[in-house]
């Protein structure tokens, strides 16, 4: 048998095994987000309520809004928009973990086992696996980040309704299309330094806590590669991953909701750390962690039925265990 031969002959994962991962890691990405994603719409209503730069007179300004908690925020999507809307930019969202679950998967494990170089069997140090979860998730969010601007102003557009503002977009090619032509491609990149800053730090709580407990458990405990340890491993990556990530997340997400001028300058915030210091003078300290009980309680199921799915995914397809 020809080499050519014999490579056609080998398993899909083996002959394309960072492509493969790719669409794996995203399907488990998928599935994960469809069933948690009203908690993150909640969480993004949450974390625009009250904003001072708003109250302040921004050229956003308008009626105070009373603060709502999680589920009466949730329950008032419900009743005032319709059960639906609360899936109500669910389609860009997919289709950013399409995009920044298959980079970030793939990028990790390309950095742990071939550039930071981890030992099958070893322990991997902490501050290895920072350096890797910390650039996978910048570098996914960098290639992800016009999905997520659509995919959080789409998420205020029943908002906008209730408060009798016409409606920005049709649909979510339109959101692109739209985005594209009033502020270019830079345009649809607006809010990237926070939405990679932000991701970083998830990841470091993600990826980082996921991949170090995981195997701290296989080599310092009773337990085998399984769904127990799995889900001990998730629970604890959606927790640390909240707690690092929330304050980034209101940021972020402060920036991309606010208006534009035709030059494609925000009209609220120049920079986000501009945003950062508004947020915190205007609204207190505290106010970086709006949202965070969604942002927790959606992290930890995203988490566990991510992590669960994705490494049944792996088995089924005869790749090895993350």
């Amino acid at each position: 048998m020809s080499p050519a031969e014999e490579e056609r002959s080998l398993p899909l994962p083996e002959r394309w095994p960072r492509a493969s991962k790719f669409a794996l890691s995203a399907c488990a990405a998928a599935v994960a987000e469809l069933v948690t994603f009203p908690l993150d719409l909640t969480k993004t209503r949450l974390q625009i309520q009250g904003e001072a730069a708003v109250r302040g007179g921004g050229a956003a300004g308008g009626r105070a809004v009373p603060y709502r908690g999680m589920l009466r925020t949730a329950a008032g999507i419900a009743q005032e928009e319709g059960l639906r809307k609360l899936w109500q930019g669910a389609t860009p969202a997919v289709y950013r973990h399409i995009v920044y679950t298959g980079v970030r998967m793939v990028t990790y494990e390309h950095l742990r086992d071939s550039v930071l170089g981890k030992v099958e069997g070893e322990s991997f140090p902490l501050w290895k696996a920072v350096v890797g979860g910390m650039s996978a998730g910048a570098i996914g969010q960098f290639f992800a980040s016009p999905t997520d601007l659509v995919k959080v102003q789409m998420q205020m557009e029943g908002k906008r309704k209730l408060e009798g503002k016409p409606l920005r977009f049709r649909g979510v090619h339109h959101a692109f299309l739209k985005i594209l032509s009033e502020g270019g491609v830079r345009g649809l990149w607006a809010g990237w330094v926070p939405n990679v800053q932000r991701a970083a730090l998830v990841n470091m709580g993600d990826l980082t806590t996921y991949d170090s407990v995981k195997h701290f458990l296989l080599l310092n405990t009773t337990l085998v590669d399984n769904s127990v340890t799995h889900s001990v491993s998730s629970a604890c990556s959606g927790l640390v991953a909240a707690v690092l990530g929330t304050p980034a997340d209101v940021v972020k997400t402060r920036i991309m909701n606010q208006p534009r001028d035709k030059q494609g300058r925000g009209l609220l915030y120049k920079s986000s750390m501009d945003c950062l210091i508004q947020t915190v003078q205007g609204e207190g300290f505290m106010s970086l962690y709006k949202g965070f009980i969604p942002t927790w309680m959606r992290m930890a199921p995203w988490s566990l039925v991510f992590w669960l799915t994705y490494e049944q995914i792996r088995r089924m397809c005869g790749v090895s265990s993350f």
